[in-house]
């Protein structure tokens, strides 16, 4: 397999979810990591010629470029030999899919919260609109509680995006307690987070 490219941040959720899937594949010393920067404030050049809506990541691979996350984690899948994080049929896709999107939800609106925060000029700052994004987190982590007992066996992409969701929580919003109303949830965080593929993508520190 010829060597992929990835154009990345270090602090973004949905790279560290493509990293997870990467590790957990065999595949991750396979990617050429290219770091880059960019805001929806100042989108980087370099970034929109890897994805023309200027987000990371994207991925250089067979002579195009795949972008967003989640394309990019189920291509990733499709070169793995180990156990795939994509259940081939039934209930068990359905569910690991719908996993996927409720995590990369929370993120959604994470970032949307982070950004009007930290993006926007204070005297236009809209404190109704961070309140919604982060009753969305609320509202996501209490589903992801509900399931958190079924969270068992080989990690598919549900519980790698889930991972990754809650991650992200504890980088940039830590503040927010979100283990005290979710012990099934931060139980099994806390066994998961300590697999190889998530102690290898941690976020910068400090």
């Amino acid at each position: 397999m010829a060597k992929m490219k990835l154009v990345y941040s270090q602090s973004s959720p949905y790279t560290r979810k493509v990293m997870v899937v990467a590790h957990e594949a065999g595949l991750d010393g396979k990617i050429e990591k290219r770091p880059a920067m960019t805001t929806p404030v100042a989108p980087s050049a370099e970034v929109k010629k890897g994805n023309p809506l200027a987000k990371l990541p994207s991925l250089q691979a067979e002579g195009t470029s795949l972008y967003d996350s989640r394309v990019i984690c189920a291509y990733l899948d499709s070169k793995n030999r180990r156990k795939k994080m994509y259940p081939a049929s039934g209930k068990a896709r359905w569910t690991a899919l719908r996993q996927e999107a409720l995590a990369d939800g929370l993120l959604d609106a994470a970032l949307l919260a982070r950004y009007e925060n930290s993006l926007r000029p204070g005297a236009l700052r809209w404190p109704e609109w961070v309140d919604g994004q982060m009753a969305k987190i609320e509202g996501a982590l209490d589903a992801m509680e509900k399931e958190a007992a079924t969270l068992r066996g080989a990690p598919t992409i549900g519980h790698i995006a889930f991972g990754c969701a809650l991650g992200y929580l504890d980088f940039r919003f830590p503040d927010i307690g979100w283990r005290a109303r979710r012990r099934k949830l931060a139980k099994w965080y806390a066994a998961f987070s300590q697999r190889p593929s998530m102690q290898a993508t941690l976020p910068p520190q400090g």
